[in-house]
């Protein structure tokens, strides 16, 4: 048990003061009788706003009316204190409601925001362009066994947003992000430009009012970048920040420039238009060119640095006084001042060795093995998509997913596989890059590589790290997982490892960046935050322990898919039975705090990609 506010010897010393008068003062007169002083004790259910996993309230006071009860107005409020169950055990997250869209493969289930309220879970319906309101009044008070899981379908969906009918717009396409404080939730979707390309617009911002009872109205557009990718609400709900990909057209002849779009919310009402911050002071000849590291991945033909930077996700410091931005494709990270609306810093986030025991892959798809190396002189780009961040002793910290992409477009691909590199004859890895059961197989960027410019490749580098990363505010990593994500897949799931997520095939995915790590949230449960990390490809997700980011440890791997079933996902063409699979693509998360949950537990609501399906998991200790 762990004391909260005051210390349970208080109320016993407190008890033994009754029935005083004052014969015993010196040179007193005789006092009245007192009172007598009572102690009260509460049970605390689990969920309580006071004690998240349960416990007791201690209540004390004076007799006054000498009924021999503490009544409630004898309460002296000032010295209730409680005492909490203890935040350590086993963390143990439990399937407990899901909802299936019944659309496979078309991204029916992206990312999930949670509004309080009315206990509705909205998820991305990006391809159609819509948001589903879900109600989780369903949630079950008993989990689901592993055999229901599956298919578990006890939630139902409350309505449907159309932004496009709603908005008036025209040329707007998929619905990218949503987020939501209090009763105002905003929704992310790109827009075509004048040209008719279909993202390459500037995008906007729909914000919707949430009601208790009711589906949301819609209030406003806000005009932003050129493809919103990510959106989120600072902590105090007074800005919105966007994530503006301005990824290029297919022929790589329309490349926008990347940026980050703010807008104000003043009392609940969102401004009318944006402020925008953008990288063209990094553009070769301006003021801050020599700020850009050469481990940044800048590739794009004919691109500045403004065009080739693309903001994929955005976090924001739990003081609200910075903004942290993945740049995927370019392997580094944008540090946002958001006092002064100036980018302070982009953070170059380097290789991980694949040559280290501890950061040892899996490079084959046709090794028909669990085959978990280390190679000396390959690495991988950090690559993060999903980004975090928490405070620890008053100091920033940023989490990162790191799924790793690759520019592989018409107009421009930089992506091969290891056999087709011209390696330095002197690299260690020189034969084993020509065999396909070893590396020959690992898809790996052509930009990156030849550090000695002499036309052949020094380094093999690939994409994404198949990992979760910590790192502090000025870029320096405090803790990666390592090889963690595919030796506890393969230890768990055995063949069944670095699977695909739109076809049951066991390490199908080795040769490409594994089980790519791309879901990420962070909760606190008691006194320990927690991150949970969603594997895109073979499903499930992973839990840690990063209270203290140098003293990070593994928690549990929890999967609801069902490896048996046969199937495959290709476009509109479906073969087999994807329905009885499980969940598929792990695409977004939201953590739900106790005193947010309509269980009075925290939860884990995940949105998955493949499956279109949206599952929700209790949280609590054991």
């Amino acid at each position: 048990m762990n004391n909260k506010l005051l210390p349970l010897a208080f109320a016993i010393s407190l008890a033994s003061l009754s029935g005083c008068d004052g014969d015993d003062g010196q040179n007193g007169t005789d006092g009245i009788n007192g009172f007598n002083a009572l102690v009260s004790l509460t049970p605390l259910a689990a969920g309580d706003v006071n004690c998240t996993f349960g416990g007791k309230q201690i209540e004390t006071g004076l007799d006054r009316n000498l009924n021999g009860l503490l009544d409630a107005d004898e309460v002296d409020t000032t010295q209730t204190q409680y005492v909490c169950q203890a935040s350590q055990g086993k963390l143990n997250a439990s399937l407990i409601g899901r909802y299936e869209s019944g659309i496979f493969g078309a991204s029916a289930a992206e990312i999930v925001a949670y509004h309080r309220a009315s206990n509705h879970s909205y998820v991305v319906n990006a391809q159609s362009g819509t948001i589903d309101g879900i109600s989780l009044a369903g949630l079950a008070d008993t989990p689901a066994t592993t055999s229901t899981g599956y298919t578990l379908n006890n939630l139902t969906k409350s309505w449907s947003l159309d932004i496009a009918a709603d908005t008036g717009l025209t040329g707007l396409g998929s619905a990218n992000s949503v987020a939501i404080h209090g009763d105002l939730m905003a929704i992310a979707i790109e827009r075509q430009d004048e040209a008719g390309n279909s993202k390459q617009g500037a995008g906007i911002v729909a914000f919707y009012q949430l009601s208790l009872t009711n589906a949301p109205s819609y209030l406003k557009a806000v005009s932003v970048g050129a493809l919103p990718d990510a959106l989120t609400f600072n902590h105090a709900g007074t800005q919105v920040l966007v994530a503006n990909e301005g990824e290029p057209t297919d022929d790589y002849l329309v490349d926008p420039e990347g940026s980050i779009s703010l807008i104000q919310i003043h009392e609940s009402v969102p401004a009318d238009a944006a402020t925008h911050i953008g990288f063209s002071d990094f553009n070769v000849g301006g003021n801050r060119a020599d700020e850009i590291s050469a481990m940044i991945k800048l590739n794009g033909p004919g691109a500045s640095v403004a065009q080739d930077l693309e903001p994929e996700y955005i976090s924001v410091s739990a003081n609200d006084q910075y903004a942290y931005v993945s740049l995927q494709e370019n392997n580094a990270i944008a540090v946002i001042d958001l006092m002064e609306s100036r980018i302070e810093s982009v953070i170059a986030l380097g290789l991980k060795d694949y040559g280290l025991a501890n950061n040892a892959i899996d490079a084959s798809d046709k090794d028909d093995a669990i085959n978990i190396m280390a190679y000396e002189g390959v690495y991988g780009m950090y690559q993060p998509d999903t980004i975090a961040s928490y405070a620890w002793n008053e100091s920033n910290f940023i989490v990162t997913a790191n799924e790793g992409d690759a520019r592989d477009y018409t107009g421009f691909s930089e992506e091969e596989r290891a056999d087709d590199l011209t390696l330095d004859p002197n690299h260690p890895q020189y034969a084993a890059a020509q065999d396909k059961t070893q590396l020959g197989r690992l898809k790996v960027t052509t930009s990156m590589g030849d550090t000695d410019m002499d036309g052949d490749m020094d380094k093999v580098v690939s994409y994404g790290a198949r990992s979760f990363s910590i790192w502090s505010q000025d870029g320096q990593q405090v803790y990666d997982s390592g090889s963690d994500f595919e030796r506890i897949t393969a230890a768990i799931l055995g063949d069944n490892f670095n699977n695909h997520n739109e076809e049951s095939k066991g390490d199908a995915r080795s040769d490409d960046k594994g089980p790519e790590p791309e879901a990420l949230a962070l909760g606190k449960i008691a006194d320990k935050m927690y991150a949970f990390i969603g594997l895109e490809r073979t499903s499930g997700f992973m839990i840690y322990d990063i209270t203290n980011p140098f003293d990070v440890s593994f928690v549990d791997y929890i999967v609801n898919r069902n490896f048996d079933i046969e199937f495959e996902i290709d476009g509109d063409t479906l073969d087999g039975q994807p329905e009885l699979a499980g969940d598929l693509g792990p695409e977004g998360m939201r953590f739900v705090a106790a005193t947010d949950s309509p269980t009075g537990l925290p939860l884990l609501i995940v949105s998955n990609e493949v499956s279109g399906s949206t599952s929700v998991y209790q949280i609590q200790l054991q």
